[in-house]
């Protein structure tokens, strides 16, 4: 009796975990996937779990179990896909930080990157490149734009000057981006339309980077970049009917999407928005051409003025657009040098005498009063980009003082974080802020960060993911594209390995690596928690989205670089086949 009693009462646990949610009507886009020697990955629990099968009806998951079992759903209309042997199956990749707007400026720009997502090495290929589109854009009243280059990974290891670009044109404006986003260098022309030829002008937060006799080399900094961007997107670029230019960055936003999907990210992010890129999105989801999740972040300064009015989709989606959190910029890059350290830099940037440590975008109580206006009067949750360890410092400090206006329900994170000092670990576990580390920059900068920027030292402890797991901290890791492609698979790879793009027999820091399932989190379930979505993403559970991406390999085995996305659903409906 009682072995009757213990397996009938096995037999119903088991049919609850499997059975339907409750009022289960099928619908068209009903799809059962079973696994006929590949595997489907749930990302569920502290070590890997599977199961054999899984339908998706009405967006959601609906049944997990076995294969028969699963089988039971089929009907004439159902989609049955059998994962075949080398195949994974695992939730959605969620963006945790990246620039999904800005990242769609890059496609009007002449695509500057070195290895190993470009070909630009060297100064010269820069220029002949710049001096291509010059012939193949005859307006002389737009501007000639050029985005990724690298100083790190051109051969000559420096920035382009104001006299080579000139050498491509003097008389029509050019400006060509750093990969970081934090710095870019334009020509004379420019240089002159922005005011800034003049030897008395000045940025608040920014750098007009002069040489010995006070002339600009063209190289402007953090604001003063800034500053270049905005006048050339109001002044410089092709001039169109308003609605000609809202169907082209409409198309170009939807261009962008499709790229994330391609990489298996479900759920997308803008990561510093303006009031413009902000009402793009906006737009776009209110004419139902989004397909992905957008959440986006307004920057504070851009938006100071309008967070009242964000704060209606704060933490809600609005179809396929949601507020997350506001965006605060503490410093700058550290493989352009304008991260704020601790200590001087190995070697100083250009421009500025040895010794330099980098600066701080605002002044302290500025930005205590900034943070205490969203937290407490707006009950909003901040993230703060912290790159440098004495940006560090004063987001934990800033947090710290902050802690009687901050909820239980907000999840404050630090973005980059990646010259963050060892004692810095344990004092982000006792702050409770959530940081969002970046992996990849040892995979592609780690030798420049060993040799020129840090040192050795300060280059082995980057993104220290194994301390961040040692002190049970829950973190995330990103892409911040377009510093790199949003390629989050490379960011898990570097996570595992932290192999050197130049010398990959160099591996930055060893006692930093983790396992590959504890990478998968970040950018699964992890991320799913940082957006406070663990509820509905993050893993394959009943009753969660069927956001779902099918990989072309094992990423818990296999080299995660080279595993390609066979397809992508969000909702349950297939948005990307790479069949």
């Amino acid at each position: 009796m009682k072995t009757r009693l213990t397996f009938a009462l096995l037999l119903c646990s088991v049919l609850l975990v499997s059975m339907p949610y409750s009022g289960y009507t099928q619908r068209s886009d009903q799809r059962i996937f079973t696994t006929k020697g590949g595997k489907i990955l749930t990302m569920e629990g502290k070590s890997p779990a599977y199961v054999d099968a899984i339908v998706v009806n009405g967006g959601k998951i609906i049944f997990t179990g076995t294969n028969n079992a699963a089988l039971q759903y089929r009907t004439v209309t159902t989609k049955v896909y059998e994962i075949p042997r080398g195949e994974t199956l695992m939730p959605g990749f969620i963006d945790a930080h990246a620039h999904a707007v800005q990242y769609t400026g890059t496609y009007d720009a002449v695509d500057l990157n070195p290895l190993p997502y470009g070909h630009t090495n060297t100064i010269d290929t820069l220029l002949q490149q710049l001096k291509d589109s010059l012939r193949k854009c005859p307006d002389t009243g737009t501007i000639i734009m050029g985005n990724g280059y690298d100083d790190s990974r051109l051969r000559e290891r420096r920035h382009p000057t104001v006299q080579e670009l000139n050498q491509v044109s003097a008389d029509r404006p050019i400006f060509i981006e750093h990969v970081s986003g934090h710095m870019g260098v334009a020509n004379s022309k420019l240089l002159h339309l922005l005011g800034f030829d003049n030897p008395d002008t000045t940025v608040a937060g920014g750098t007009i980077v002069r040489d010995a006799n006070g002339n600009p080399t063209g190289l402007l900094i953090e604001n003063a970049n800034v500053g270049a961007m905005i006048y050339i997107a109001q002044h410089l670029m092709p001039k169109e009917s308003e609605q000609e230019a809202l169907e082209k960055s409409l198309r170009k936003l939807q261009r962008a999407e499709k790229e994330w999907f391609a990489y298996g990210i479900t759920t997308l992010c803008e990561g510093r928005a303006s009031p413009a890129a902000i009402q793009l999105v906006q737009t776009a989801n209110k004419l139902g051409r989004l397909r992905g999740d957008f959440i986006v972040l307004p920057d504070f300064d851009t938006n100071k003025d309008l967070l009242k009015q964000w704060k209606t989709y704060y933490k809600q989606y609005d179809k396929h657009f949601k507020i997350g959190a506001v965006k605060f910029t503490l410093d700058g890059s550290p493989q352009g040098r304008s991260a704020w350290l601790k200590d001087p830099y190995v070697n100083a940037p250009l421009g500025e005498k040895p010794g330099f440590k980098g600066h701080p975008i605002y002044d302290h109580m500025q930005l205590y009063h900034y943070l205490r206006y969203v937290t407490d009067t707006l009950n909003m949750q901040v993230h703060m980009h912290c790159n440098g360890d004495a940006a560090i410092d004063e987001g934990l400090r800033l947090i710290d003082t902050l802690k009687p206006y901050i909820t239980k329900d907000m999840i404050n994170v630090m973005i980059h974080g990646q010259v963050c000092r060892e004692d810095q670990v344990p004092h982000i576990k006792r702050t409770g802020i959530m940081p969002s580390w970046f992996p990849t920059h040892c995979y592609i900068w780690g030798l420049w960060h060993r040799d020129t920027v840090l040192g050795a030292a300060r280059a082995n402890h980057i993104s220290p993911l194994r301390q961040g797991l040692d002190n049970n901290i829950l973190f995330t890791i990103h892409t911040d594209a377009p510093v790199t492609p949003p390629d989050l698979l490379t960011a898990v790879w570097s996570a595992v390995h932290r192999r050197t793009l130049m010398d990959s027999t160099v591996v930055l820091g060893s006692d930093q690596v983790i396992s590959a399932y504890e990478a998968l989190k970040a950018i699964t379930i992890n991320a799913a928690i940082q957006w406070d979505e663990q509820q509905s993403k993050g893993s394959i559970k009943l009753h969660k989205r069927a956001d779902l991406v099918l990989l072309k390999g094992d990423p818990l085995h296999d080299d995660q670089r080279y595993i390609g996305v066979k397809g992508v659903f969000k909702d349950g409906v297939l948005v990307y086949d790479n069949e």
